[in-house]
């Protein structure tokens, strides 16, 4: 079943490493970044950050591997790490996706 992992990131850099560090563990198949703005509590405080939302297309059997490793690298005492189960995929993508993780 496909898998859509979403996590945030302070900024590119540390985006693009932990894109890189879970491609190069071959447990995903694509990582898509885009800038956002997030307005959140922290220690009872609003905050109004700029972030990096990271999209992670993957099989679900790995979300506690990919869990585990964002955890590992991340720099955030608590990441925003879920998963959704896409239960309609096309044929075609979902075995493209298979043979990428």
């Amino acid at each position: 079943m496909l898998a859509i992992i979403h996590t945030t990131a302070k900024d590119k850099k540390e985006a693009k490493y932990i894109a890189n560090f879970l491609l190069k563990k071959k447990i995903v198949a694509c990582i898509q970044m885009s800038k956002i703005k997030s307005l959140y509590v922290w220690e009872s405080k609003i905050q109004n950050d700029k972030e990096i939302l990271i999209t992670i297309k993957t099989r679900a059997k790995h979300y506690p591997k990919i869990k585990k490793y964002i955890k590992c690298v991340h720099s955030y005492d608590t990441p925003e790490i879920f998963m959704y189960k896409a239960n309609k995929v096309s044929k075609k993508y979902m075995k493209w996706i298979c043979n990428n993780t």
